[in-house]
């Protein structure tokens, strides 16, 4: 792994709670590396112990082979060649977009500095602004000097810091897949620090998910979604709920007893004996029900949420119990009407039953 984190643990003075504690995790060279997780959870921490701007307490960061901190090990962040990028840009306004994406490299003889910055602008499609200023750029275009900038001293690791965060929310994802291209073609490995969703699953090949310090899970996006390692996992990736289920053992055969039937796609599920009386929660996602009419099972809408191609139907059983289900926005039905729902989970996950 080109950045290998081991056991990493970061301990401000005068807290009782690590700030980041014990996480592992691994970063091919060229792959883009996401953390997500709720305000306050660790994951700016974590890419300041990266940078060099934090001392770990506890644990190993690796960077191409080589120990960058350690309680007794710590490389300052100017000799660790990573590039940053800041949710304000941090771009300075008196010099022109040229000259902003030349700073870090301003040592380098100037026909080799002048062809870099020609080189990163065209990356990022910015070769026709390199003479106006940050004022005359948009929102999104200034985030696209800014990462010139960073890429421009050729940093083995580049780090952003929520970047799109002071965008509106239309230009974020469409910003992460530009963006994603760009450090693709740069070859760049990256790790980025985001709590949007969508942003993270647009740029990311790998994406951690933290919680009070802790790493929950470090996987692609498909795998966080349909195989959650933990229950927060669950709860923070999707729209979904955990529905009371049953483990029983049919013919030799693990079965999933729900309200909406039984669930037999089970091989991943833990025996009956993993749970006492086989009693757990499943995890049902909104894509996991289907709205059929001719389904014996039916649900009252109690919340519907428009979302252009489709509606997010809240659904409340005739036991109480709720789902939700992503339903084609041209089934347009009322609130408390009642429509047939079914199952079709590729993925069934199971918890152990809260109370």
């Amino acid at each position: 792994m080109f950045l290998n984190l081991t056991h990493l643990q970061v301990q401000y003075p005068g807290r009782s709670r690590a700030a980041v504690q014990d996480v592992s995790l691994g970063l091919r060279a060229g792959d883009i590396g996401v953390l997500i997780g709720p305000s306050g959870c660790g994951k700016t921490t974590l890419l300041r112990a990266v940078a060099g701007l934090e001392a770990v307490s506890g644990g190993e960061i690796q960077l191409a082979g080589h120990t960058v901190s350690s309680p007794q090990t710590h490389v300052p962040a100017e000799k660790r060649r990573i590039g940053m990028v800041f949710q304000d840009y941090a771009l300075f306004p008196h010099l022109d977009v040229d000259r902003n994406v030349a700073f870090g490299i301003h040592d380098w003889p100037a026909a080799e500095r002048k062809a870099r910055v020609a080189e990163v602008l065209e990356w990022v499609g910015l070769s026709d602004a390199h003479k106006r200023y940050p004022h005359e750029l948009s929102g999104g275009q200034q985030q696209r000097v800014a990462l010139a900038r960073a890429l421009a001293p050729r940093p083995q690791l580049l780090l952003l810091d929520e970047p799109f965060s002071n965008l509106d929310v239309d230009l974020r994802e469409r910003l992460a897949h530009e963006v994603r291209g760009i450090l693709k073609a740069a070859g760049a490995t990256a790790l980025f620090v985001t709590h949007d969703q969508l942003e993270a699953f647009a740029i990311g090949d790998m994406i951690g998910v933290m919680h009070e310090g802790a790493l929950h899970q470090w996987e692609d996006a498909y795998s966080l979604y349909h195989r959650p390692a933990t229950r927060f996992v669950a709860e923070f990736i999707g729209h979904g709920v955990f529905a009371p289920a049953k483990l029983v053992d049919v013919d030799g055969e693990v079965a999933v007893q729900t309200a909406l039937g039984d669930l037999t796609d089970v091989a991943e599920c833990p025996l009956p004996s993993a749970y006492p009386q086989g009693e757990c929660d499943v995890l049902l996602r909104a894509d996991d029900i289907v709205h059929d009419d001719d389904a014996p099972v039916k649900a009252e809408i109690v919340r519907k949420a428009f979302r252009g191609s489709e509606f997010l139907y809240t659904l409340r059983l005739a036991s109480g119990q709720t789902v939700q289900a992503h339903v084609p926005s041209h089934h347009d039905h009322r609130l408390g009407e009642w429509i047939g729902i079914r199952t079709q989970v590729d993925h069934v996950v199971t918890f152990k039953r809260e109370a």
